[in-house]
């Protein structure tokens, strides 16, 4: 199983991402473990606040680039 999240960083800004872990994940972001997305490195903690789940990474891949390419506003009402 593939996950795509949605984490919320510390200065409220959004982070999408996939993964096979989610909770590996937010452990990985949160620490100065080498996986952690650089992007939010000056942003922890960050709670991962959304999820979906998908049969493969490629799947999930597509729904990630497509949630990346969305605004802010419609992020925060697809995780309400």
């Amino acid at each position: 199983m593939w996950f795509l999240y949605i984490a919320r960083c510390i200065d409220d800004t959004l982070y999408t991402g996939i993964t096979t872990d989610v909770q590996r994940r937010e452990f990985e972001h949160n620490t100065d473990n080498k996986r952690g997305a650089k992007s939010v490195r000056n942003k922890r903690p960050i709670k991962i606040v959304y999820t979906e789940t998908y049969m493969t990474q490629a799947e999930a891949g597509i729904r990630e680039a497509d949630i990346k390419g969305w605004k802010r506003k419609y992020k925060l009402e697809l995780i309400k």
